[in-house]
């Protein structure tokens, strides 16, 4: 047993170590009940809650509230667009959000992984100096993924903040943003997959020839 000055009082039994505690009008609590013997503590039981209660409100204070933005790519994607949603990225990582970048391949794009990997290596190698590859690609079924997040620069302030996060998006581009707001560490798990309007089409038959392909240029 401790007593109320965090002085050791030795080994008492328990009846005889709550008579301790009554005579000094305190309260006599288990702190450790997985000791052998048990550790007790003789203290205010109302007092000792009310500083728990305080630590634990600091510690969420203290807690960082990280957002992972998901943003969409197509692997045919002309260079107006590729531009506009590298500005997207830029942006979120400037509000120091981790991005999560996704590739959408469609029927027989599939096949050529290469170019999806081009075009988040060429985002990577672009955005170097406001974010890091947290995550490097990789393809589950018919999406290729990559994590990035904020740069030292950015986090420690030397680079110029971001915009609003939360900007309107026009209605094509709302589909390729989601969110999610995660508390550290991260559970990339938990990041929202949002079904696009790309990700409804359906997969053209043998023969014939996907609309936006003849209107998206590759990105070398």
């Amino acid at each position: 047993m401790i007593d109320d000055e965090g002085n050791q009082v030795g080994v008492l039994k328990t009846p005889d170590a709550l008579v301790f505690a009554q005579e000094r009008d305190l309260d006599l609590v288990e702190v450790a009940p997985e000791a052998r013997p048990p550790v007790c503590r003789v203290l205010d039981y109302s007092k000792y809650k009310y500083e728990q209660a305080q630590k634990v409100k600091q510690a969420r204070k203290h807690q960082q509230q990280i957002t992972v933005r998901e943003i969409k790519f197509r692997p045919k994607i002309a260079e107006h667009d590729y531009d506009t949603k590298k500005h997207h990225v830029e942006r979120f990582l400037r509000h120091k959000d981790k991005v999560k970048v996704t590739i959408m391949f469609r029927g027989r794009e599939v096949t050529h992984p290469e170019r999806g990997t081009a075009i988040l290596d060429r985002l990577a190698e672009e955005l170097a100096e406001l974010g890091v590859v947290e995550q490097r690609p990789i393809q589950e079924g018919r999406n290729m993924t990559m994590m990035m997040a904020p740069s030292k620069a950015v986090l420690s302030g030397k680079a110029e903040p971001g915009e609003a996060a939360d900007e309107v998006f026009t209605e094509g581009e709302r589909g390729d943003v989601a969110s999610t707001a995660l508390q550290s560490p991260l559970d990339e798990a938990a990041v929202e997959a949002v079904e696009t309007p790309e990700a409804r089409v359906e997969t053209p038959e043998a023969g014939q020839t996907p609309p936006e392909a003849s209107a998206d240029a590759s990105v070398s």
